[in-house]
Formats: structure tokens, sequence, C-alpha cells
């Protein structure tokens, strides 16, 4: 005996009543949306564990898992870390939690870890069955749709599976392809610079760097401070030749001035609107004094936190440290390797409103211009460009 269900706008289709279950609990499953997760530090010592009923300590790491109540709002359930449900909730990355990229080094180590072993835990149980469960799934649809007449029909959609424009698909709508013996395109992710907590240093390569400073492969940051919060909207700097006025001739933390008077105003004025302040700069001096590596880290830092000092605002760095002769260098402008590290691990996973955002920056490639790095670097990205002496003239 046939069942025939009708999908969507497609005509009725008949189905092998064997199959009827699976494709039932395949669509429950695939609908399904996981709660968010968030780390803060607790605000108070007013919030109890979820799990050991134990008291939250005020100022301690705690992770939360939002979910959406019946009356509508968000509900949040705090853990102590280590009693987070990580099995019922898998995390794919410790910078996938919201406000991951807010807490200090040494948590994020330590949550980085505790992800890390857990998965690892959960992997070393689930791999065990997961070749069963799959080829059992496979024979089911195999045995449940071979018979059904409609199998072949262009209108056939299993429950649950979308109609598609042909960039993805899903498991169980590949192995009807195959079965089907049709053929599909399936989109590849994009291509991402791997970050890991792992691979973040005290120090870049022979230098040792200031507190809240760090490194990752060719990359210099500073740690986001109190008060610099995360947001879809991105203003994005340029720093020598934008907003300070430097000297390749001079060296040493104080060695610079405001490239324009109107610098702190503006920058506090984007940051009271809401905006994630940045700075983009590369600094091919750091990986070119071999012998004066430790000179030239912290001439660049201490003018940075020199002029951080001077804006009154928090503000959010990326030093490119590769050399100018080495085209390759993932991070360096006019490569997009800065901005990815900002995008997908240093804004608590926002996405960013690309119609709001923009970058500022010197080096446009006019006459005079010493590139055309930073017109480039805006372009590649997809941001509104400004001149510097255009944005903070106005």
């Amino acid at each position: 005996m046939l069942r025939t269900l009708t999908i969507s706008s497609c005509s009725p289709i008949s189905l092998n009543p064997s199959v009827l279950p699976l494709l039932l609990s395949f669509s429950s499953s695939s609908m399904a949306t996981p709660a968010k997760v968030v780390a803060e530090y607790a605000k108070s010592s007013k919030s109890s564990c979820k799990k050991c009923s134990k008291a939250i300590a005020a100022s301690s790491l705690r992770l939360g898992l939002v979910s959406k109540a019946p009356q509508g709002f968000n509900m949040t359930k705090w853990h102590h870390m280590e009693c987070f449900p990580l099995s019922s909730d898998p995390i794919p990355s410790a910078s996938a939690i919201s406000g991951f990229s807010s807490l200090k080094s040494s948590d994020q180590e330590d949550l980085t870890k505790f992800i890390s072993e857990a998965t690892v835990d959960k992997q070393e149980v689930s791999d065990k069955d997961e070749s069963a469960k799959k080829e059992s799934r496979k024979r089911m649809i195999t045995e449940g749709l071979k018979n059904s007449p409609d199998l072949h029909s262009p209108n056939f959609i299993p429950i649950g599976v979308q109609e598609t424009d042909g960039s993805e698909g899903t498991e169980l709508e590949e192995d009807r392809i195959k079965i089907a013996k049709t053929s599909a395109s399936i989109k590849g992710p994009e291509v991402e610079i791997s970050f890991s907590i792992i691979d973040v240093k005290s120090h870049y390569k022979d230098a040792k760097l200031l507190p809240k400073w760090k490194a990752f492969q060719t990359t210099i940051y500073l740690e986001q401070d109190e008060g610099l919060l995360d947001s879809e909207k991105i203003a994005a700097f340029d720093f020598d030749g934008c907003l300070a006025k430097t000297s390749v001739k001079r060296i040493g933390a104080n060695a610079w001035s405001l490239m324009y008077p109107s610098v702190p105003e503006k920058l506090q004025c984007l940051y009271n609107d809401g905006y994630k302040l940045v700075i983009f700069t590369n600094e091919s001096n750091i990986e070119r004094w071999k012998n004066k590596r430790q000179t030239a880290v912290d001439s660049k830092i201490g003018r940075l936190e020199d002029f951080i000092k001077r804006v009154k605002v928090p503000i959010q760095v990326f030093i490119a440290c590769g050399s100018s002769t080495d085209p390759a260098d993932p991070f360096r402008k006019p490569k997009i390797g800065m901005w990815n590290l900002l995008k997908n691990h240093f804004n608590s996973e926002l996405p960013v409103d690309m119609d709001k955002s923009f970058y500022v920056g010197d080096a446009a490639g006019r006459k005079n211009d010493h590139s055309d790095a930073d017109i480039k670097f805006a372009e590649a990205i997809g941001l509104k460009f400004y001149l510097p002496e255009d944005f903070f003239s106005t």
C-alpha cells in the first residue's frame, strides 16, 4: 500500500511506507535550531549553575545557554565552565562562542582546551557507530525508495529537503540522487585562515610583546580592551599617514603626531554611535630588522598605545609584520587576512553591515602615494573607501 503526500507546490508523489518514518525523522532533525552559547564574566554572585546549583562567583567566567522561552523572550541558563553540557549542545570551536573575543587570554586558552578535550571524547564514541548508522540509513533509503514509481520524477523532493538552486544539498538528498543516478553541484566551503588560540604567542619571533599584545603567524594584534564592544558597524583605519604622522627616519614610541586635529573627536563620535574602531596597519620593519626586531616592535606598538591614550577611545589593532617582498603573506595589505581575523574570530560572529562599515587609508595609488595597498584592501573586502584628508576634514 502506498501513501500519497502533497509537498509544497509539487504534484502529489507516492512513497513506500517503509521510508516515511526515516524521512520524517530527517525533517525534524534537520530543522532543529541549536541554542546560542555565550561567555562572559558574572556581574554578581546572584546567578547559580543550572547543573550543580552552586553560586557562580562574581567576575568569574560563566557559560550561558540562550534559548527561546514559550513566552517569546530569550532565556539564559548559566553554568560554570566545567559544568556546561557540551554533550547535548556541541560547540564547533571556542571562537564560535559569543563573547569569546572579549575574554582574557588565559580564560580563552582554558575554554579552548575544555572544548577540545570534550570534542575528542565525544568523537571517539561517535566514530564507533557512525559508519554503521550511515550504512543502515542508506539501506533503508535504498529499500524504501527503489520501488517508488515517482523516484525519477523531477518533482520528487523528500520531506524536509527544500528545492535548491543546485548550489548545495543534504546527505539524504545526495543519497537519493545517487540512487536515481542524477548529478548535483555542491558548493565548496569558503577558504579561510585557520585560527586557533593554541597558536597565539606572547612574542613575535625573538621579540617580546607588551601586555595585551599577542602574535598569530605574521600578525600582531591587541587584545580587546575594556569598553571595546563588538558591532555590526566597523570603522576601520590605516595608521601611518592616516591617523598619525610618522617618519621612516625616526623610531620610538613618541615619534608621532596627530595627522589631523579632528582625529580624536571623529573617533569618539564613531564610538558613541556604536561603531567598533579597528586599525589595520602594515609594518614590514618588524620582519626586515632581524637584528633590531625588538626595537621595531617596541616602536610600532608604543606609538599605537600612545595614540589610543591620546584619542581616549578603545580600538582594536592588527599589525601585519610580513615583508613587502613576500607577496604571498596573507595578512599584509592589500591581502585581507587581517580583516578575516577580525570578521571570523574577533567580533563575536556578528555579521558586518557592509552598507554602514568603511575603511580609511592614504595609500590609494595616486601620483605621490607610496602604494595602492589601502584602496585595494577596501576593494577586495567590499568596503566603502575614504581618503583621510576627505574623512577628517568634514
